[in-house]
């Protein structure tokens, strides 16, 4: 056994075949790369990649909530895709960007508002859950020990990840 990876992921090759074999995880960003893709390719104009920019990853987030499996709170309310697996779709779509040519300067997908997106998503469905979220930063002095009537109300979120279903 060699301890020298050569940059390589992990479980590169199979036992007893000369062709590399795709990482789960190499072959999830592969997909999440492809589907991304597509995704530019259906806009209307369809968006070429090197145009793409931080406003087309958010739609495409938003895109992909109506395939989400995550209740947000109470009965009725859409579901949604978990703040988790948006942050791993990023996380892969970020490498996957600079893998394909992309200069780490200009990757939509490390963008300051994809942060700041996801930090809201993820607040939302704490919120939702009841969960209390303590901002480091900010004294939060409106917020109380009882403050269950606005538990899971997903419309308390900035404008930005208000969700409108018609």
């Amino acid at each position: 056994m060699s301890s020298s990876g050569g940059g390589s992921s992990g479980k590169e090759l199979v036992e007893g075949s000369s062709s590399p074999t795709l990482s789960r995880y190499e072959s999830q960003k592969r997909r999440d790369w492809n589907t991304f893709g597509q995704y530019l390719k259906n806009q209307r104009p369809p968006v070429p990649l090197s145009h793409c920019n931080c406003n087309h990853v958010l739609d495409f987030l938003r895109y992909l909530d109506q395939f989400g499996k995550t209740k947000v709170h109470i009965q009725g309310c859409p579901l949604r895709q978990a703040w988790g697996s948006l942050d791993a779709l990023i996380g892969r779509l970020r490498a996957a960007y600079e893998e394909n040519g992309g200069s780490p300067e200009t990757n939509p997908f490390a963008n300051g508002s994809i942060r700041v997106y996801l930090r809201e998503v993820r607040e939302c469905q704490a919120k939702a859950r009841g969960i209390p979220y303590k901002k480091k930063k900010k004294v939060a002095a409106a917020t109380t020990s009882q403050g269950s009537s606005s538990k899971g109300n997903c419309d308390d979120s900035s404008p930005s990840t208000t969700m409108h279903y018609s």
